[in-house]
């Protein structure tokens, strides 16, 4: 079958494989470090109470079985040390069958880990992981060419990522249209890297170019991921570098990773790595062929959804049409802000909260806090619980479910949520009251960064949540 497999992308395959574990290994242990806060039995949103009224159909896990702590962690571990197991290589070593059942395993655990973790867990690179850990399944191993397939499909989920991106954006903020967005985004987007600050101050002539660049790699370049080599590999070449310069502005999780890793799955590293180990090969058994072609069908089938949204005037992103992830709909910053107001969330241990008592803030690993504190580099790592404090500070009706038990569990000192944070100001007892309050933050400029030493300036807005004791917190307070 000289048709189903292409041998000179071995290299690709060998690479795109490594750094998906690589990625599949970075979201399980962010999953094992945090669960049991955000989505443990006693977390903010527990998942025993969210499997009891959402059915498996609609949220396919293993954790609708049954669900323990240490069942979550056992399986959250396990996903981490076979993830770094296939990131060694282990794949290669083993026979075919047993290499697609590691990935499927992979995709299983995390899956079901998805599926449970309601808001905490409703990002597009969510999906995305699982979309490309599903086709890696089916990408083989060292005992069989690269499925011709199943290359395909990853340069049409690169397509997709990028292209999608690129419609939201022009259909969204009119800013892109007039190539002035990056004058405010990296100032206010969700958590800014230790770069963002020296990206904000580029000349704006240089956003402009940000910009159109921008639009040229996502609406143009994705298109010529389909075309023969080597055009394709300089698309996936083109891709690989704007993601590489996202890395540097700013945290996004794994998504910049991910994107990267699909895109070399186009790339024809045969100039490279010389002649492909064709000896080494053997010709694809029935029973591989049967399922990548069945997983190619099912895939355009699944597609229909994805086209329809993309070539929609209502376009909408980061959308899942199926429980299991397969086929989705990709996007980011449709609309760019102008402003940054960040929520500071402060305890006191005076009986009586006075305006002008003794209140102290909690300090977050990632998210913007202290103005003289440089933002700090995180990603691929997910903070989950600063990214979700970006998104309250926009509308409490982002923190509808949760704000409220994030503070009890501080007025209760519960040892899981503080490990969330980098600093906890009251080591020795919880707080007596915990309030919030909302600020506006913004870049300081090259002078007062020399004259003061602090990257953000900030003025207090309004109040956030009253002063709150331990008995009298529930979530509409928190609104």
């Amino acid at each position: 079958m000289d048709w189903f497999t292409a041998p000179g992308y071995w290299l690709g395959r060998l690479v795109f494989q490594r750094a998906l574990a690589g990625v599949y290994l970075f979201a399980f242990v962010g999953a094992a470090l945090q669960f049991r806060a955000l989505i443990g039995a006693h977390g903010m949103l527990p998942v025993p109470r969210y499997v009891r009224y959402v059915p498996f159909r609609h949220a396919p896990s293993l954790f609708q079985l049954h669900y323990s702590d240490g069942l979550f962690a056992g399986c959250a571990w396990a996903g981490a040390l076979l993830a770094a197991a296939l990131a060694a290589g282990a794949g290669d070593a083993v026979p075919l069958g047993a290499a697609m059942g590691m990935w499927a395993v992979l995709w299983l655990l995390y899956l079901s880990i998805v599926n449970v973790g309601q808001t905490w867990y409703s990002f597009g690179w969510e999906s995305l992981l699982l979309e490309v850990g599903f086709l890696a399944v089916f990408l083989g191993n060292a005992r069989v060419g690269p499925p011709v397939l199943v290359l395909w499909l990853l340069r049409w989920v690169a397509f997709r990522v990028e292209f999608g991106a690129g419609l939201i954006k022009m259909r969204g903020d009119p800013c892109w249209r007039r190539l002035t967005c990056l004058y405010h985004h990296h100032e206010t987007q969700p958590m800014p890297g230790p770069l963002s600050w020296f990206f904000h101050h580029l000349p704006k002539r240089v956003h402009r170019v940000e910009c159109a660049a921008n639009h040229v790699t996502q609406l143009v370049v994705p298109v010529l991921l389909f075309t023969p080599q080597p055009v394709a590999s300089c698309a996936a070449g083109i891709i690989v570098a704007t993601q590489l310069w996202l890395v540097l502005s700013g945290n996004f999780a794994w998504l910049n990773w991910i994107t990267i890793t699909v895109a070399l799955s186009a790339v024809d590293f045969t100039g490279l790595a010389g002649p492909p180990p064709t000896a080494a090969y053997r010709e694809a058994p029935l029973w591989y062929v049967v399922p990548v072609c069945a997983v190619t069908a099912l895939v355009l089938v699944l597609s229909r959804h994805p086209v329809l949204n993309m070539i929609s005037r209502r376009q909408v992103m980061n959308r899942s049409f199926d429980s299991l992830h397969l086929v989705n709909t990709y996007g980011a910053f449709g609309t760019v802000g102008r402003i940054r107001d960040e929520v500071v969330v402060e305890g006191t241990a005076d009986r009586l909260p006075r305006e002008d008592g003794a209140w102290y803030a909690y300090e977050f690993k990632g998210k913007p806090g202290e103005p003289g504190r440089m933002p700090r580099q995180f990603a691929p790592y997910h903070l989950r619980l600063d990214w979700l404090m970006w998104f309250a500070a926009l509308s409490p009706d982002y923190a509808r479910d949760w704000f409220g038990p994030f503070v009890e569990r501080l007025l209760a000192g519960d040892r899981d949520t503080l490990r969330l944070l980098r600093h906890n100001p009251f080591p020795d007892a919880p707080p007596v009251y915990v309030r919030a309050r909302l600020y506006r933050y913004r870049f300081t400029t090259w002078r007062e960064l020399r004259e003061t030493g602090a990257w953000w300036h900030r003025g207090l807005l309004r109040e956030y949540l009253p002063p709150t004791r331990l008995s009298g917190v529930s979530g509409s307070e928190a609104e």
